[in-house]
């Protein structure tokens, strides 16, 4: 979400210089690859790059295909094939070992519904969509129907009629309904292919940014306020102290609130992206916000401190009555973070991220050296394209 920020940043600003952009979007994978399918980059006529579909490998080259697209008005799709371990010979020089499909785009600012403005509508409130992206691999240099429709509270967003111009037939809105239906159930983006594979539909799992909820002003707060900056998301610090919840201390903060305890859980929005963490140093404060949000829609809830407390926390919301499901269970973590060793505010920051990170992407948090195959092979989205037609 902090890319598509940008990128909307990015093209009001070509917009106020009167300049023309289109956006490259990785719609579909083969293989391994520096980004998924859904990463995106904004370019300008005067070559500014805004986001990045590869680690920097891709760029260049895609950075004079958009020129061309620009010049001709007439999106395309480019694939860069990196399988043949000496794909330096081609200018490409990934070594990643796998094909990617990239469609390039230009931005018509008249189009009330061009792909730019469908990422803003993702932006209005917190709430998952499903963003659709039709492209057609077998003829690349053809005009693609491109990113048209967005599916925002079980309502369409977008052009009525998806292919003006366009000979490739479009699957029908019952098929793209049913893998919307499914991309929101499972939490994942899909391809979706049709007529023979002719066109294919990039159905794109849009989410909310993190938001992330800070109990507690202290100290070691400050680095995990900062590095959750860094990544884009949201951040609210909570504290009893109003001397410690302050903008000269959390400069980066979306939100400073100044709160008793049993306010808290009525002052805050709550939903699966939002994530806690209760770090006052207070256990009664703790165990009261604990109290009030351990059967929220909390995507996370982390204790800061030893095991004995978060044992102890727990005991105390059974004698309070507070009887929490496994899966509510399986949300809380006490202590937080990852096992790296961490010592400094800084190190354990870093930790209790990266858990927050491997819990809402439902991974282990193990070593990528140790995993077998590409690093993301059980991504939905490069594996077979999923076949709703019938």
């Amino acid at each position: 979400m902090k890319e598509i920020k940008q990128i909307i940043r990015a093209f009001d600003r070509a917009q106020q210089n009167g300049q023309q952009t289109a956006l490259a979007t990785v719609v579909q994978v083969e293989g391994s690859s520096y980004r998924s399918p859904g990463a995106r980059m904004l370019i300008t006529e005067d070559g500014e790059l805004t986001g990045a579909i590869s680690g920097g490998c891709l760029e260049g080259d895609a950075l004079r295909k958009a020129q061309l697209v620009m010049f001709q008005q007439q999106s395309m799709v480019v694939t860069y094939d990196t399988t043949d371990d000496d794909d330096a010979k081609f200018g490409v020089g990934l070594g990643c070992n796998g094909i990617i499909h990239i469609l390039i785009e230009p931005i018509e600012p008249k189009d009330a519904f061009h792909p730019i403005n469908l990422l803003k509508l993702c932006l209005e409130s917190r709430q998952d969509r499903v963003l659709l992206t039709f492209y057609d691999l077998k003829h690349k240099r053809a005009q693609q129907v491109g990113t048209r429709l967005l599916l925002e509270n079980g309502q369409w967003i977008g052009d009525a009629d998806l292919a003006p111009g366009h000979n490739v037939k479009l699957p029908p809105r019952h098929v793209l309904e049913a893998a919307c239906n499914k991309v929101l159930s499972d939490q994942k983006s899909l391809i979706l292919p049709y007529e023979n594979e002719q066109c294919r539909v990039f159905v794109e799992l849009i989410k909310p940014p993190v938001a992330l909820v800070v109990v507690g002003a202290g100290n070691d707060a400050i680095p995990l306020t900062q590095f959750a900056h860094i990544l884009g998301w949201e951040t609210t610090v909570v504290d009893g102290r109003a001397d410690y919840c302050t903008p000269s201390r959390f400069p980066k903060a979306h939100r400073l609130l100044h709160s008793k305890a049993e306010l808290v859980a009525d002052a805050i929005s709550v939903d699966q992206q939002t994530v806690v963490v209760l770090m006052t140093h207070n256990y009664n404060y703790d165990l009261t916000v604990l109290t009030h949000l351990a059967s929220s829609d909390a995507g996370y809830l982390g204790v800061l401190g030893p095991k004995k407390k978060m044992d102890k926390m727990l005991e105390a919301l059974k004698k309070n009555g507070v009887q929490l499901s496994r899966e509510e269970l399986d949300k809380i973590f006490g202590p937080i973070g990852l096992d790296i060793g961490s010592e400094s505010p800084e190190e354990i920051a870093l930790s209790a991220l990266a858990e927050i990170k491997a819990v809402l992407e439902r991974k282990a948090g193990t070593f990528l050296r140790d995993k077998k195959g590409p690093i993301h092979e059980d991504d939905a989205v490069r594996n077979s394209p999923v076949d709703l037609s019938l």
